[in-house]
């Protein structure tokens, strides 16, 4: 696609307030493929406005009309599919055929499921005496980022719109064509102007202004946790609510009596998919002691396989980051059994599928998000001792248990200070709540506790 030299707002392509202008770089061969323009505080104040114009008209529109929307507008992506896939390609890097799995089908279906939950959400129930009414919080400030660049937008924008709240939406500077075509997805289908503005510019400056943003009721902020905390300090000085998604060190527990060969294959897929960007991504394994040397083995064997079917990272920035834990991990005495620091590729921000054995919980890559290819795999006694691990850090976003019969497995989940959990290797289910324990966040998002968060309740006595 071609990229716009504007901004979304109010329901128009219009200049943006300054002519500074950010240059997307296409990962893969480090070419320019487009520039957007860089937003300033004005024009964050020009789209929080017409967000705060637009809350009355949206918040009273029926729900069953909000919903109508919702489902244009993923019948629009799902006409786009191919063209979404080949945008995050182009931008963020990844193999066209996870961008059309993932990247492009994800959003689709989270689009849709909040299309039912809009037209089907009790937005008024009766409790004793009462009526309980659930409102939209207002004006929502969508700020996403770059490693699922259109997941974490409809993640957001589309529980917001189905509670009747307005948005503006500042994307990731690294991908903002993929922010651009929703927004050319939103306009088409029909979602009157204002209720949805898109301002692309950098974090520090236009991120920074949306959050700070007196007119703006809720920050939603995927990324950092160092950056979250920041949006949390500012969202508290104003008592505005805040939804944080922030970092995660999943752990991937293999009981003794689990399928050890299709746990560690599954395992090392989930963790070198998106080439390692994901914050749910399992990058601990923890496996007992007397199974320690296969699983490594079978560990090593199965990244040496990802060579050439894995994507590059974001930018050299990232590229750069993921090298110096790669050499941490060396110097802090892990042993390397797969890939490394060498850069496996001329042109490119690639890094070599990474395995670490002899890994320690007190080591820099078992405790630090990475989000990079690069797996560490621990030793554990007993199962007090690998709940200990698992537990462990400062995250606790999702995690994985394996065990031979699967009350075994749910058990030991139980016990996991984590927001997910998959058991025996299920499914990711869109329509479930996805969020953190600890510094992995504050709030849910995806299916009715996603909704939820875009709400307010009042009550009125009878």
């Amino acid at each position: 696609m071609k990229a716009h030299d504007g901004m979304y707002i109010d329901g128009a392509w219009r200049d943006a307030d300054g002519r500074d202008a950010i240059d997307v770089v296409n990962p893969a061969d480090e070419q320019v493929i487009g520039r957007v323009p860089a937003g300033t505080a004005l024009d964050v104040d020009t789209a929080v406005r017409a967000a705060r114009a637009a809350l009355p008209g949206w918040a009273a529109t029926p729900p069953a009309e909000r919903a109508a929307r919702l489902a244009a507008l993923r019948d629009v992506l799902v006409a786009r599919k191919d063209e979404i896939a080949g945008t995050v390609t182009a931008e963020l890097g990844s193999p066209l055929k996870f961008s059309q799995a993932v990247h492009a089908g994800a959003p689709i279906a989270v689009a849709g499921s909040y299309a039912e939950l809009a037209a089907t959400y009790a937005f008024e129930e009766k409790v004793g005496n009462s009526v309980v009414h659930h409102e939209p919080i207002g004006v929502v400030g969508a700020i996403t980022p770059w490693n699922y660049p259109l997941h974490q937008i409809v993640a957001k924008v589309a529980p917001a719109l189905a509670a009747g709240c307005t948005v503006v939406l500042k994307p990731a500077e690294d991908t903002p064509l993929t922010a651009q075509l929703f927004a050319e997805a939103v306009h088409e289908a029909g979602v009157p102007a204002g209720v949805f503005n898109l301002v692309t510019g950098l974090g520090p400056v236009a991120g920074q202004a949306l959050a700070e943003h007196p007119g703006v009721d809720l920050v939603s902020f995927t990324g950092s946790t160092a950056v979250g905390r920041r949006i949390g300090a500012a969202a508290g000085a104003a008592v505005k609510r805040v939804a944080l998604e922030l970092g995660g060190k999943s752990a991937n527990v293999i009981l003794p009596s689990a399928d050890l060969a299709k746990a560690v294959n599954v395992g090392v897929a989930n963790v070198m998919s998106n080439s390692g960007q994901t914050c749910s991504a399992w990058t601990r394994m923890l496996v007992h002691r007397d199974q320690y040397d296969e699983a490594v083995e079978l560990a090593a064997e199965a990244a040496a396989k990802y060579g050439d079917r894995i994507g590059p990272l974001v930018n050299a920035k990232q590229q750069e980051r993921v090298r110096g834990y790669i050499d941490k991990g060396v110097a802090e005495g892990a042993r390397l059994v797969a890939g490394g620091p060498e850069a496996p590729r001329e042109r490119g921000y690639y890094v070599s599928p990474t395995v670490f054995a002899d890994v320690t919980e007190g080591m820099t890559i078992a405790q630090e998000e990475i989000f990079g290819p690069v797996l560490s795999i621990l030793r554990y006694d007993d199962e007090d001792d690998a709940l200990r691990i698992a537990n462990g850090t400062v995250y606790g976003l999702a995690g994985a248990v394996w065990a031979g019969d699967e009350a075994e497995a749910v058990a030991f989940a139980r016990r996991m200070d984590t927001g997910q959990v998959d058991i025996n290797g299920g499914r990711f289910n869109p329509l479930a709540p996805f969020g953190g324990y600890k510094q992995s966040g504050v709030g849910r998002e995806l299916g009715l506790h996603g909704l939820t968060e875009y709400l307010q309740t009042k009550s009125l006595q009878f």
